[in-house]
């Protein structure tokens, strides 16, 4: 496996490229940012571990400029951030597994065999476009015409429901269930505010609304 390296602590990079050369992997350590990012540009890699503080350019930042870029190479933070929203904002950013440190390289290992045996990133969908409006899986980025729209996580979850399905009516019980995870109807009105909510951000601001209700049988997403 040909792995990229990005970690500015010597004696770590050193424990971690000894480790996966001996198992057998083919290891590119860099303790530049900005060289990180142009090494892992090029596509070239199968794995990208990534330390969050680096010089020149933070890990965070490279990994959402390789998102950005379409770049699907797993990639694993390995980071002394650990808490709670370091975590998250890491997973956010498109990170495929977050390890802080100090680690146990048997650990690190048996993350590396979990993500090769993932399907290819290539063989999944990346991006949902709807005519003008596009939704970024990795990222989780929306816009429209080029404009950003910030979404809710709920709002983000209804959004690509209808963007997977373009042009086929989701009833209020489809919804409900695929959204919400409810397999009933709780007799409140969440589906239609978080439709208006959602259509004040994706429609208004625009001439042509994509998100249309047929009254007495759900809502559509219209290419």
């Amino acid at each position: 496996m040909k792995i990229l390296l990005a970690e500015d602590d010597h004696d770590t990079a050193e424990y971690i490229v000894k480790g996966l050369t001996g198992e057998g992997h083919v290891v590119d350590a860099l303790d530049s940012g900005r060289e990180a990012l142009t090494q892992a540009m090029s596509g070239s890699y199968e794995l990208v571990i990534l330390d969050r503080m680096l010089p020149g350019l933070d890990g965070l930042s490279i990994l959402k400029a390789l998102r950005a870029a379409k770049i699907g190479t797993p990639v694993i933070l390995l980071t002394a951030m650990g808490s709670v929203d370091d975590r998250v904002a890491g997973l956010r950013a498109g990170a495929d597994d977050y390890m802080v440190k100090p680690f146990a390289f048997v650990e690190l290992l048996a993350r590396i065999d979990t993500l090769r045996r993932r399907p290819a990133l290539k063989d999944e969908v990346l991006e949902l476009v709807v005519g003008d409006l596009r939704l970024d899986l990795l990222t989780r980025d929306v816009t429209r015409e080029g404009q950003r729209i910030d979404l809710q996580p709920r709002e983000f979850l209804l959004l690509k429901h209808f963007m997977e399905r373009p042009g086929r009516v989701q009833t209020r019980t489809v919804l409900l269930e695929a959204v919400w995870g409810l397999h009933f109807d709780p007799k409140t009105s969440v589906v239609e505010t978080h439709i208006s909510r959602l259509r004040t951000k994706i429609d208004k601001p625009f001439e042509r609304q994509h998100l249309q209700t047929l009254h007495g049988v759900g809502y559509v997403l219209q290419p």
